[in-house]
């Protein structure tokens, strides 16, 4: 990271405190029987990503191996329609087909330096588990992933890639059967086998110091816009930064190095589902308060009497019941701009995208596409929108909707 870029985030009041919190929202909410595994990374997470051999193996394996730096594409066709300037980053051509692996392979190289042998972790859409069992493979090391039953049926090529991969996909059959319950079972499994095995939480939820771990290795993201905007444009700071946000991981790496620069306008984008007020959405700053949720405070859809509320959304990695506390206090101070787009809004983006670019978004990416039709730019702005993965996975839900 540059120093310039470095000093921006220090100075930031965005980011993370000792405590682990964003403002109010954060914390370590977590039973007595996890307390030593999560202790063991709040102790030992800094020391580590910040050394020198740390540092120069993930940079290794994130140009090798993932494919980094992801390109800042001018999206010539798009930017006449909307009459302004849009450039896509490019997460979709990460070595396995989004931005989920940045994290998976600063967390696989961490959990070796704490001498752990074995992986779990949660999917929703799949990207992130594939993502996982792609570095265990690398590392040799075991891998498990939990994923809803839900999910396993609507994301299925990625299930056999996990597998092909050499994971065991585990199918949980609770509740809704989507990433919520893939993230509870994934929780239980960590609590019966501390000593040897890592969790790879996906997104920046959970309890300190996940949240920051996970947005850090995200980070990388954002540092390449500002380095490419300023080849691009001749400056580094875009006038708008458009991310979708579920738990909100490639929303935390799109945003992290803008975070202390108050003049870009950063946008994130919640799944609507079949609309806000319908009972099948997943818009949790619309419609959620102040909570705990797999081990932080933050905001998430609830009842009167603190019950989860299932959530909706067309896309699997989206349909999550909170986001990250990050986003919470990004959300309460008014630094981050929420809105969201409904099913119809982002299948409708996903196509048209095909249709001008020939680049099919993942349908979490079509959420953020979709924002387009929302706002209002100027033709000299620079708008980057983050597009988190590609559409392969996603293809089985682009025909059930057929309206292309």
């Amino acid at each position: 990271m540059s120093d310039i870029i470095k000093n921006t985030i220090e100075k930031s009041r965005y980011t993370v405190d000792e405590q682990g919190y964003y403002g109010q929202f954060g914390g370590a909410y977590i039973p007595e029987m996890l307390y030593p595994n999560v202790d063991e990374l709040r102790e030992n997470y800094l020391q580590i990503i910040e050394s020198t051999d740390f540092r120069n193996e993930f940079q290794k394996l994130l140009k090798d191996y993932v494919g980094r730096p992801t390109p800042l594409y001018y999206a010539r066709r798009l930017s006449e329609k909307y009459n302004t300037k849009i450039y896509l980053k490019r997460e979709d051509l990460c070595h396995t087909g989004a931005h989920k692996v940045n994290n998976t392979i600063g967390q696989i190289i961490l959990a070796k330096k704490l001498g752990k042998s074995k992986i779990i972790a949660e999917t929703g859409a799949g990207q992130h588990g594939v993502a996982t069992a792609t570095v265990c493979a690398l590392m040799g090391l075991e891998c498990i992933v939990y994923m809803g039953e839900v999910d396993m049926a609507r994301q299925r090529p990625n299930v056999e890639r996990m597998r092909i991969l050499g994971a065991e996909v585990v199918p949980a059959t609770c509740g809704s059967r989507t990433l919520k319950d893939a993230t509870n079972e994934a929780m239980r499994h960590w609590i019966n086998n501390p000593l040897d095995t890592h969790y790879i939480i996906g997104s920046v939820v959970g309890p300190h110091p996940y949240p920051d771990m996970v947005a850090r290795f995200q980070s990388v993201i954002s540092e390449e816009m500002r380095l490419q905007l300023e080849q691009e444009e001749g400056r580094q700071l875009p006038h708008y930064v458009i991310a979708c946000v579920g738990g909100g991981s490639n929303a935390a790496g799109a945003f992290y190095n803008f975070l202390g620069d108050e003049e870009v306008n950063l946008v994130a984008v919640e799944a609507a589902g079949k609309g806000v007020n319908s009972g099948e959405s997943a818009a949790t700053t619309a419609l959620g308060k102040e909570g705990v949720l797999h081990g932080s405070k933050t905001l998430l859809m609830q009842t009167e009497d603190g019950q989860v509320i299932e959530p909706y959304s067309i896309s699997a990695g989206l349909d999550y019941p909170g986001i990250g506390p990050m986003h919470a206090h990004l959300f309460e101070t008014g630094r981050v701009k929420f809105v969201n787009a409904s099913d119809e809004e982002a299948m409708h983006a996903g196509v048209e995208l095909s249709r001008y670019e020939g680049i099919i978004p993942a349908i979490e990416s079509a959420h953020a596409l979709a924002a387009l039709e929302k706002m209002e730019f100027a033709s000299d702005d620079i708008v980057v929108v983050n597009l988190s993965g590609r559409g392969d996975k996603d293809l089985d839900t682009y025909i059930k909707w057929g309206k292309y």
